[in-house]
């Protein structure tokens, strides 16, 4: 991956994302073939002062859609769960929406 902005796809912003802030845990969706090391890199680039612990990924397979008689599959995506060092400062971006 050339840009930070190449791994980091959007944010996720669900209730379930919401109530992982206080914790400092926040959710990204990300390129398919980054691995853990490209998205702490990616995090920190991106939002400056920024220190993460530690990141979780989870692979979530397409869920499938029919349309008449036809099958189909919605695209498979990569979920990143970034949880950020005690002392380091919050992501603004979602503090913003979380209130």
């Amino acid at each position: 991956m050339t840009s930070p902005y190449d791994v980091i796809i959007k944010p996720v912003l669900s209730e379930k994302s919401y109530e992982m802030i206080p914790g400092k845990r926040y959710t990204f969706v990300v390129h398919p073939d980054a691995n853990k090391t490209e998205i702490r890199q990616a995090v920190e680039a991106i939002f400056k002062g920024v220190k993460v612990d530690r990141v979780n990924t989870v692979q979530r397979l397409g869920k499938m859609k029919r349309y008449g008689q036809y099958l189909g599959r919605r695209p498979s995506t990569k979920k990143a769960y970034v949880t950020l060092k005690a002392g380091s400062k919050t992501i603004e971006f979602f503090e913003g929406m979380a209130q």
